[in-house]
C-alpha cells in the first residue's frame, strides 16, 4: 500500500499550502485515491469544490498523515469518489448543487442542498437562472409485503432545526430510514468568499451555534497556517479552556436529552441544571454564554482575569460534586437501561469506513481524536485520555460522553493552574496578523468530532475561498444504518444519541 505522501508527490505541489501538503493531480491519480478510500486504506476528511476544480482531503490514520489532492475540472466533470467510497456521495451531490461540477458515474445523482427554492441553479459556479424546475425528490424504494411509509418533518414538534426523515416500516420495525436535509442552508461558502479575515471569522463561528468555539478555532488555525504565524502561549491555553467548556455544556445537555427521550425527565432536569451552570459561568468569564467571537485569528478576543478563573473553579467543584450522583442514577435505573442498552447499534466496520468522529465513532471502536492525532497546541502538553467502547449502542454513546465529561473537567483544572501559576500566567493573548497570501488547513476536535477547515487568502488579505466541514457529514448516514431493525418509537433516542448537526451539515 503506498503512503499518502507518495500520492501527493505524484502531483504538482502547491508551495504556499500549510501545514500539510496539497498537490494538483491528474484524473488517474484522483481515481487511484478513490480506490484507496474504497479499499479502506485511508479515511476521507473532506471533499469540496470551486467553480473549476475539486479538492479532497485525506487522512492516513496509522501514520497521522494528512494531504489534499486537487483535480482541475476543465470540462466541468470529475471522476466520482462516491462510486468507490459511499461516504463521499452526499458531498458530491452538494458540489454538483453549488458549483455545477458533475461527478462521472456517480451512484446518486439527486440534488442534496438544492430544494429548487434559490431562484438559481449552481449559485457558486456558472449560475443559471433559467434552469427548469427540478423534478419531485425521489426517495429510495423499499419492496416487500406489509411495508408502509412514515414521513417525519422537516417541521418538528420541538424547537429544533428542520430535517426530513422518511421511514419505511413493517409494523413498528424500521426497514429503511432515508434523510433529506438542506433546509438550513446558509451559503457559508459563498458568504465568506471575498470578505476580510475578521468578517470571515465571524461567519465561521456561526456555522453551527453549539460549536462556535470549535468552528472559530478551526478557522483561526487554518488562517494562521496560511499566514505561517503562531499565537501567544496564553492564547492557546485560553482557546483550549473555551473548547473544553463548550464540550462540557453540550455533553451535559446531550446526556439529559437522551434520557428525556426515554421518558426519564429527572435526568434531563439534573443535566439541564449543570449545562446552565456552565453557560452562566462562561458568560461571567468570557462575556457570552456560547463564547461566540471569542476565538479569533491570531489568538483570543479578551483575556481571563482572576474573577473569571474563580467562577470557572467554582463550576468545576460543583460539577465534581453533582455529576457522579447523576451518573449513578443513570446506571442504576433499570427501565432506562432497557431503553439504551442494545438500541441503535452502529457496527465498528461502518464507523471506520465513514471515518466517524467524536462520541459516535469512539462508541463504535474508532479510536480517533484530533486533539491527539494529528494533535495541536496546547493539547500536546496536556495529559488526557480518549475513552473508547466497542458496543456501539445508545448506552455506549452515553458513556463516552460521561467519560469525556470527566476528562474535560480534569483538562479545565490543569489549564487553569497553568494560567495562574505556569509560564503562561502572563503575556499577550493576541498576535498581529502578518500580510501576504497563502493557503492553510486545520483539523480541530469539536464536541461532535473533528472539524476540517481550509482557507485561501489573497495577497490583499481577502479570503478568496473557505471550506468548513462538520463532523455530521459522516455521522448522519450512519444513523440510517443504526436505526434499521429497531422500532419506530426508538428513533428519537437513537437520533439524540447521535445528535448530528443540521446547521453545520447544511453549511
Amino acid at each position: 500500500m503506498p503512503a499518502l505522501i507518495d500520492l501527493i508527490q505524484e502531483g504538482r505541489r502547491v508551495p504556499e499550502h500549510r501545514p500539510w501538503p496539497r498537490a494538483v493531480v491528474d484524473a488517474a491519480v484522483w481515481r487511484f485515491a478513490a480506490e484507496q478510500l474504497g479499499d479502506g486504506h485511508w479515511s476521507l476528511l473532506d471533499l469540496w469544490g470551486e467553480p473549476d476544480r475539486v479538492h479532497m482531503a485525506l487522512l492516513d490514520e496509522p501514520t497521522a498523515g494528512i494531504g489534499t489532492v486537487t483535480l482541475e475540472c476543465g470540462a466541468g466533470r470529475f471522476p466520482s469518489i462516491g462510486r468507490h467510497h459511499a461516504p463521499a456521495q452526499r458531498l458530491e451531490r452538494a458540489i454538483r448543487d453549488l458549483y455545477g461540477l458533475q461527478p462521472d458515474d456517480a451512484p446518486d445523482t439527486r440534488p442534496w442542498l438544492d430544494h429548487d427554492r434559490w431562484g438559481v441553479r449552481h449559485p457558486l459556479g456558472a449560475a443559471d437562472r433559467a434552469a427548469p424546475a427540478l423534478p419531485a425528490y425521489a426517495f429510495l424504494p423499499s419492496e416487500g409485503a406489509s411495508l408502509h411509509q412514515i414521513p417525519v418533518g422537516p417541521v418538528h414538534a420541538g424547537i429544533i432545526e428542520p430535517g426530513h426523515f422518511r421511514f419505511t416500516a413493517n409494523g413498528e420495525t424500521v426497514v429503511r430510514l432515508e434523510q433529506r436535509f438542506g433546509y438550513t442552508h446558509k451559503g457559508i461558502d459563498g458568504l465568506i468568499a471575498g470578505t476580510d479575515i475578521a468578517h470571515a471569522a465571524r461567519l465561521a463561528g456561526r456555522t453551527s451555534g453549539d460549536s462556535t468555539v470549535a468552528y472559530g478555532l478551526a478557522f483561526a488555525r487554518a488562517v494562521e497556517a496560511a499566514l505561517a504565524m503562531d499565537v501567544p502561549a496564553r492564547a492557546r491555553l485560553l482557546r483550549a479552556l473555551m473548547a473544553e467548556l463548550e464540550r462540557l455544556a453540550n455533553h451535559f445537555g446531550d446526556i439529559g436529552a437522551i434520557c428525556n427521550d426515554a421518558s426519564f425527565a429527572l435526568m434531563h432536569a439534573h443535566c439541564g441544571v449543570l449545562r446552565e451552570r456552565v453557560l452562566r459561568a462562561v458568560d461571567a468569564a468570557f462575556g457570552h454564554r456560547l463564547m461566540r467571537d471569542r476565538v479569533i485569528p491570531g489568538g483570543v478576543a479578551a483575556d481571563l482575569g482572576p474573577a473569571g478563573i474563580a467562577v470557572i473553579r467554582t463550576l468545576v467543584a460543583v460539577a465534581h460534586r453533582d455529576f457522579p450522583p447523576i451518573v449513578t442514577l443513570y446506571d442504576e435505573t433499570a427501565s432506562l437501561q432497557d431503553r439504551t442498552v442494545s438500541t441503535g447499534i452502529l457496527g465498528e466496520a461502518l464507523a471506520r469506513q465513514y471515518g466517524a468522529g467524536g462520541f459516535v465513532g469512539r462508541a463504535s471502536g474508532r479510536d480517533f481524536d484530533a486533539r491527539r492525532q494529528p494533535g495541536y497546541a496546547p493539547y500536546d502538553e496536556l495529559d488526557f485520555e480518549v475513552p473508547v467502547r466497542h458496543d456501539g449502542d445508545v448506552n455506549a454513546r452515553v458513556w463516552i460522553r460521561i467519560q469525556e465529561v470527566g476528562q474535560s473537567l480534569t483538562l479545565v483544572e490543569r489549564i487553569l493552574e497553568r494560567l495562574e501559576t505556569g509560564p503562561e500566567a502572563a503575556g499577550p493573548v493576541q498576535a498581529e496578523l502578518p500580510g501576504g497570501a497563502g493557503e492553510g488547513a486545520a483539523l480541530v476536535e469539536g464536541f461532535r468530532g473533528d472539524i476540517h477547515a481550509w482557507v485561501r487568502i489573497g495577497a490583499d488579505g481577502i479570503v478568496e475561498r473557505c471550506r468548513l466541514r462538520d463532523p455530521s457529514w459522516f455521522q448522519w448516514p450512519l444513523l440510517e444504518a443504526a436505526i434499521e431493525g429497531n422500532i419506530v418509537a426508538d428513533f428519537p433516542i437513537c437520533n439524540k444519541s447521535f445528535n448530528c448537526a443540521y446547521s453545520g451539515h447544511d453549511l
